[in-house]
């Protein structure tokens, strides 16, 4: 039996946002851009059997929504995810780093000491460059021991990163 990939691409206040994932969980989101095309290329990108469902996921597209629009929003560790080809400790490393809050920020150490692991930071980093659901597992909040950013693969880099924890310090409030 196939596994059969849903997606979709919506508006938000920020771009155009991507969701995909199976039966079986969330595989891979793709950060807001100008460009649907493009979106759309980078999150099917190696994905099977790919089938648009503009109601895939309709809550957590909400969600995503208010998110970008400004709003606190807190995503549930009940959304199930699909981490195929991750070893056991990159999986413990995306499943702990969903436990970092909004207005959260912790070192590439000290979530490796978090998923078990304390020697572990450039692994961390490795697998957070890797991370198939940016928002949903926020590696944005994810900083270097030194205070710097560290990296950001999603398209914008850094900038958009710090753009995010900026959004995410005025829904706090701060």
């Amino acid at each position: 039996m196939k596994k059969v990939t849903k997606y979709t691409i919506f508006q938000t206040k920020w771009g155009y946002f991507g969701l995909a994932g199976t039966e079986y969980g969330l595989c891979r989101t793709q950060l807001p851009g100008t460009n649907p095309e493009k979106i759309k290329s980078r999150l099917l990108k190696n994905l099977p059997n790919p089938q648009y469902d503009k109601t895939f996921c309709k809550i957590l597209q909400k969600q995503i929504t208010a998110y970008f629009e400004g709003d606190y929003i807190k995503f549930s560790r009940d959304i199930p995810l699909a981490l195929d080809g991750f070893s056991s400790f990159g999986i413990s490393a995306l499943t702990t780093c969903r436990d970092v809050e909004i207005g959260q920020i912790i070192t590439y150490g000290q979530l490796a000491k978090k998923a078990g692991r304390p020697n572990a930071s450039r692994a961390v980093g490795s697998t957070l460059a890797k991370n198939p659901l940016p928002l949903i597992i926020p590696c944005h909040r994810i900083i270097r021991s030194d205070g710097k950013m560290g990296g950001f693969s999603a398209p914008g880099g850094i900038t958009f990163k710090k753009k995010m924890l900026k959004l995410e310090c005025k829904a706090l409030g701060l």
